[in-house]
Order: structure tokens, then sequence, then C-alpha cells
């Protein structure tokens, strides 16, 4: 068997329907689309959630939450993932560079997730650090500044 030999099994697939080909296929004329209208008109039908005028359901139902342009740029990083960060100094650009935040990221959030194996230190104004992982850094030796 090859690739060009390839096809589905028989019967698996049906021939698409062609409509609007003469009376004695039984599908011409109006081709099953009925008589005058919008939806009969090549092009014609509406949108998707269109109501016909009416408030649309999704303007009609209450909207809560946003999306915040903050957290988009603000990377989260685990305790454990701090032990492959080389040297002693964490800061945005060594996670950058031990490939733990990505490189768009202006902003990183260590959060409590596993041990810290050394004692390191954390600096910068871009890097956040939760009450949890701040003990836990403490705890091994380091420092959060």
């Amino acid at each position: 068997m090859r690739l060009n030999e390839l096809q589905p099994a028989e019967g698996s697939k049906r021939a698409k329907r062609r409509v609007g080909r003469g009376a004695g296929s039984g599908w011409g004329k109006t081709a099953a689309r009925g008589q005058k209208g919008q939806k009969a008109r090549s092009g014609g039908g509406v949108r998707p959630g269109f109501e016909g005028g009416q408030q649309p359901l999704k303007i009609r139902i209450p909207k809560f939450g946003f999306r915040s342009r903050v957290g988009l740029v603000t990377a989260e990083v685990r305790t454990s993932e701090l032990n492959s960060v080389l040297g002693d100094e964490i800061t945005l650009d060594a996670l950058k560079s031990a490939n733990l935040v990505r490189r768009d990221m202006k902003r990183a959030r260590i959060m409590l997730s596993g041990d810290v194996q050394r004692a390191v230190k954390v600096s910068g104004d871009d890097i956040k650090v939760t009450k949890g992982a701040q003990s836990a850094i403490e705890a091994a030796g380091g420092s959060v500044a």
C-alpha cells in the first residue's frame, strides 16, 4: 500500500448533492430554496446570532469578568523551578535565560510549589513573590528584595 493508493472505505463518503440542474433531477428550478425571499437569493441569509432585529441573546444576558492586561504579560514561576536558574541572583533576565519565562513577558510572579534547594536572592521591581514563596526562599537561606 502506498500513500497515493489510500482512499476512504466503500460507502463512507456520499457525493455532494448537486442542486439546480434541471427538472429531471428532482432538485431543479428553485433548487430546494422555496419561492423568493432573502434565503432564496444568492449570497442571501443572515449572520450568525442575528435574531431578526430583536435584541440578541448575547447582548441580553448579564456580563461578568474581564481579562487583565497585566496578566497577559505576567509569567508564573514555581519555587521548585528556581533551582534550575544559574547563579544566586534571581532576576527577570535570569528567568528568561533559564527558559522559565517567555521572552515577551514583562513581569514574573514566584509562587509556592515545591522546595527551594539553595539560597537565592530575588531582586527586581518586575518580580513579585507570594507570602508562601517568600517564606520558603527565606527558610532555604535566601532573601527577597
